[in-house]
């Protein structure tokens, strides 16, 4: 039987790793910087979030060892790259919806990140509750931010580049603590062509 391959799963851990930190070196840029033009974090923004929503996609369909951090990427994979090839494309008339969409997808983002620090505490994953803690701070700066709380774009600003951090965080301490690449898993299924082979044996 043939060993599956580890390359996806640490094409989606490194990727997953990467984009985290820029989301945290970009959330702090953004803080450091509330009065860069909105324009120009729209166009930031939807680059990354196109290559978060490919990485995404890679690990659904890397099959890691916990199925913990993925489990959920298929569709946070297509709604990222979605909505980043939409504020891309047309950052200009994307703005005034950026800072909701970005709450609303973040704040579920970190929902379902929630459910897998419960389900990393049933692995027996001992920092699940370092993946709950971080889901939890997540989800409450996106619903501050979805909420708008001020119509000060430079206020607003800054309340994008905490929920940037935050996620970034997240995704990073999911990534390290929950995807095991293991070289020598095997496939879930026995290939049926193994059986026919077994049976022309006998």
């Amino acid at each position: 039987m043939k060993v599956r391959s580890v390359i996806p799963m640490r094409i989606a851990k490194i990727g997953y790793i990467v984009v985290s930190l820029i989301l945290v070196l970009l959330g702090v840029l953004i803080i450091s910087l509330p009065d860069i033009s909105m324009l120009a974090i729209g166009r930031i923004l939807g680059a990354v979030m196109i290559f978060f929503g490919c990485i995404k996609l890679v690990g659904y369909f890397s099959k890691d060892l916990f199925r913990l951090a993925f489990q959920y990427d298929l569709q946070f994979g297509i709604i990222a790259l979605v909505l980043g090839i939409i504020v891309l494309l047309k950052p200009a008339d994307a703005i005034n919806l950026l800072f909701m969409a970005m709450g609303i997808v973040l704040l579920a983002d970190s929902l379902f990140k929630i459910q897998i620090a419960l389900d990393s505490k049933k692995f027996g994953i001992g920092k699940w509750w370092g993946i709950l803690a971080l889901a939890i701070v997540t989800g409450i700066v996106a619903l501050i931010l979805v909420f708008k709380p001020s119509e000060s774009a430079r206020i607003m600003t800054i309340l994008l580049g905490a929920t940037l951090v935050a996620e970034g965080c997240l995704n990073l301490f999911v990534a390290i603590t929950t995807v095991k690449i293991i070289k020598h898993q095997y496939p879930d299924f026995i290939e049926i062509d193994s059986f026919e082979t077994e049976d022309e044996d006998k």
